[in-house]
């Protein structure tokens, strides 16, 4: 058939042609191992005409169907009935991925006849593990490669394929029908990666390369050995007096059909291990750039080529070659766990030059940022801070970014976004940078380590604490890791050590107890892990973009007796960190989606009766309370989630939404109490002074429900406290371990984190004078 394009299954589709129908074999085995549960939810893949998701809607499952070729799907949707309803939708499992399906896990997936036709069978399989419920159903009915014709093989899976499918599931049966392989796995089995070596080699198969190309997305291409049954990257042994660049070139072609040149090869370290008793020496090559489209050209040696996720190799369920595997360990050290032993030497990396006017026009730039820098008193002029901002060249940690855009001093690049695109890594903004390094006051000679790597930043902190000085950046994303690696080692900062894992828990691992002398966070964290507290030395620094009660504030800490002690935040905006230890809000949609309320901290409130509270009339309270326009309120905010505790939210409108029931604010969430069925927010409306004209916004409630007058009066008081106790005041903030008992703690607003408790103490004006405080 060799239909391998949406277009071609289209004009198959169009044309009238279709496949071998359900037979009764089929229905027979999925009534069998696959019966529709209440409330079971299904998703065929390459549903074709629909006729299976029929079935299986008959059969009582909610059916989602996909498809990338739109004539099977027009024929399908004019199908449907209302016994048989399924919700179709277009996608490309391997090029568009599973991120936008109506629902995010289902309890059975099924693969009718276009198994065979998915190329990167392992990535796809592993994400389709992500999308089954626990216990769910991976039904896969496949042609077989005996029973088809030779030129209907691309139809059918081999019995190695078949056996491939099945491995990494606690539960795998094969079934007949009617001729079909039909396939059932259920509970992905934890699958650790191992490494195998492919026999004994020929005398002069002593020395040859291994080459890691990564596509776009950052995938790592592998192949699979047609004899050994490994995966192993492109590469191979040297010809004659050929170096290993030119061998890792010609064999990425010989064995990918991907061309490259020799000079977007890179030679990072030679590694030497023996095999059968005989030496063998690989190159650790890296190509940067290539063009064509990974093929089979080799099949005797090599079955088929795949791209794979990184993050994927620590669990892959067939071995690694082990050449390959230290290949991949030299870029990405720390990914692959129990590796073989290995003498790794590396090469000596130069730094790359840039053109000459480049370099001129990005210095101009640099001096100039650094001049606004200090001008708006971001840093201190005469210092090793302002040094290294003049120094470090920053555009070179952004490649493709403008370089007047690269050197604004307000203005943080994104560099890595999710298929639906939202921010994963950044490069934050000079004035942030330049505070954040600030408030970790570091010395010459000082141990830093930085939890989110992109390499600017720890340049910056290579720069301040000297020669003598440590640097360890530590990021979970393997893309983001080989990236700063290689823009600190062109740039001339290989001394900056780049450790790939989670930022959470590495430092426990890296350093010694008590030896940071400060440690310095450039990712969003929800929680200060026990990690970070523990390697501080006593008076070490720990800088870190803390979210509270949905709001961030860059809050230096000092260790004091094993408690972090802070006073001052500086508002911003991170990307959130990734991880085990992520933690997401608590999200809540009312009136169809107009109003989201979210809870970040704390017991969530009941929601369930806010839409009829909303129905109710609005209770408005105006404090008298102004603030300038130009003044951010950030503390006010703060106030209130300390002294609202539970029930406290943020609440937002959308604007394509809006029916103006709320009032809607500009550029930040409303503070929100929800209790007693009941609603109240935060609002400002817009004031004239006379003469000047001079903007100010005062601060009111409304609110709605039962219980809108008490809710009202409660938030409209602590405003009105706020300004006459705590305005212009920031409250000392402690952290101390989670497992506290509160009789040990000073008296405070505490708030409760999973791995931390946080204790908030205000000082007010008229404690000063004797008063007593706010309780």
């Amino acid at each position: 058939m060799g239909h391998t394009t949406p277009g071609e299954w289209d004009t198959h589709y169009a044309s009238g042609k279709s496949f071998r129908p359900l037979g009764d074999a089929e229905r027979r085995l999925l009534a069998e191992h696959a019966p529709a549960a209440p409330g079971g939810l299904a998703l065929d893949v390459g549903c074709g005409l629909g006729e299976l998701a029929r079935h299986l809607a008959a059969g009582g499952y909610q059916v989602d169907a996909i498809d990338y070729a739109p004539a099977a799907l027009a024929q399908a949707e004019a199908l449907n009935t209302a016994a048989t309803a399924v919700t179709y939708r277009p996608a490309d499992i391997e090029r568009d991925g599973l991120d936008d399906l109506p629902h995010p896990a289902y309890d059975l997936i099924t693969f009718r006849l276009s198994w065979a036709f998915v190329r990167d069978r392992t990535r796809i399989v592993n994400r389709l593990r992500e999308l089954l419920r626990p216990g769910g159903t991976l039904c896969v009915i496949t042609p077989l490669s005996e029973a088809v014709p030779d030129s209907r093989q691309d139809i059918a899976l081999d019995e190695e394929e078949i056996g491939l499918l099945q491995e990494g599931w606690t539960f795998a049966e094969r079934h007949d029908a009617d001729g079909l392989a039909f396939v059932v796995l259920r509970d992905p089995a934890a699958t650790r990666v191992t490494c195998a070596d492919k026999g004994r080699p020929a005398a002069h198969a002593l020395t040859g390369a291994g080459v890691v190309v990564t596509d776009s997305a950052g995938r790592i291409l592998l192949g699979r050995s047609t004899r050994r049954g490994v995966w192993e990257l492109p590469g191979g042994k040297n010809d004659g007096d050929e170096d290993f660049l030119d061998a890792a070139v010609r064999e990425l072609e010989e064995e990918t059909g991907l061309r490259a040149d020799r000079a977007d090869a890179r030679l990072s370290a030679l590694l030497m291990d023996s095999v059968h008793g005989i030496p063998r020496v690989t190159a650790a090559v890296r190509v940067t750039a290539f063009s064509g489209e990974p093929a089979v050209t080799e099949p005797h040696l090599l079955s088929r080529w795949e791209w794979h996720e990184l993050t994927d190799l620590p669990a892959l369920a067939q071995p690694l070659f082990t050449p390959s595997a230290h290949v991949i360990d030299t870029f990405w050290p720390g990914l692959l766990p129990d590796l073989p032993p290995v003498h790794r030497y590396p090469i000596a990396p130069a730094e790359v030059p840039e053109p000459a006017q480049q370099a001129l026009e990005a210095a101009a730039l640099r001096q100039a940022m650094a001049d606004r820098l200090l001008a708006d008193g971001r840093m201190d002029a005469g210092g090793t801070i302002e040094a290294a901002v003049r120094r470090v060249p920053r555009h070179r940690f952004l490649p493709g970014v403008a370089l007047d855009e690269a050197h604004d001093a307000y203005r943080a690049p994104v560099t890595k976004r999710t298929v639906r695109g939202a921010p994963t890594s950044s490069v934050s903004a000079p004035w942030l940078q330049a505070e954040m390094i600030r408030d970790a006051a570091l010395r010459p000679g000082d141990t830093v380590v930085e939890i989110g790597s992109g390499g600017y930043n720890a340049a910056l902190v290579q720069e301040v604490v000297g020669p003598h000085g440590t640097v360890i950046s530590i990021d979970i994303d393997p893309w983001v890791t080989e990236r700063a690696h290689r823009f600190l080692t062109e740039t001339g900062y290989h001394r900056v050590r780049v450790h790939l894992g989670d930022g959470e828990q590495a430092p426990a691992h890296l350093v010694a107890a008590g030896s940071v002398d400060a440690l310095v966070v450039t990712v969003e964290a929800r929680d200060i892990p026990p990690a970070w507290v523990d390697c501080l030395t006593e008076g070490g620094r720990l800088v870190v973009p803390l979210r509270i009660h949905g709001h961030t504030w860059s809050i230096p800490f000092t260790k004091r007796g094993g408690v972090l002690i802070a006073d001052t935040y500086t508002v911003c905006g991170f990307v959130p960190l990734q991880g085990p230890g992520y933690r997401g809000d608590v999200v809540t949609r009312l009136r169809g989606g107009e109003i989201t309320v979210r809870f970040a901290d704390g017991t969530p409130a009941d929601t369930s009766r806010l839409d009829a509270a909303l129905d109710m009339p609005r209770t408005e309270r105006w404090t008298g309370v102004t603030i300038p326009g130009d003044v951010p309120f950030d503390m006010l905010l703060l106030w209130l989630a300390n002294h609202l505790g539970d029930g406290f939210a943020r609440l937002a409108v959308d604007a394509d939404l809006d029916t103006g029931l709320l009032h809607r604010s500009g550029g930040w969430d409303s503070a929100a109490l929800i209790r007693d069925d009941s609603l109240a927010h935060l609002l400002t409306r817009t004031l004239v002074t006379d003469g000047c004209g001079t903007g100010v916004a005062e601060f009111g409630i409304h609110a709605h429900g039962p219980h809108a007058d008490a809710l009202a009066d409660a938030m409209a008081d602590l405003v009105v406290a706020w300004d006459r106790e705590a305005r212009n005041t920031s409250p000392r903030l402690q952290v101390h371990p989670a497992d506290s008992p509160d009789g040990e703690l000073p008296h405070g607003h505490i708030l409760n984190k999973p791995r931390s408790r946080l204790l908030f103490t205000w000082t007010s004006r008229t404690r000063r004078s004797g008063a007593s405080d706010l309780r």
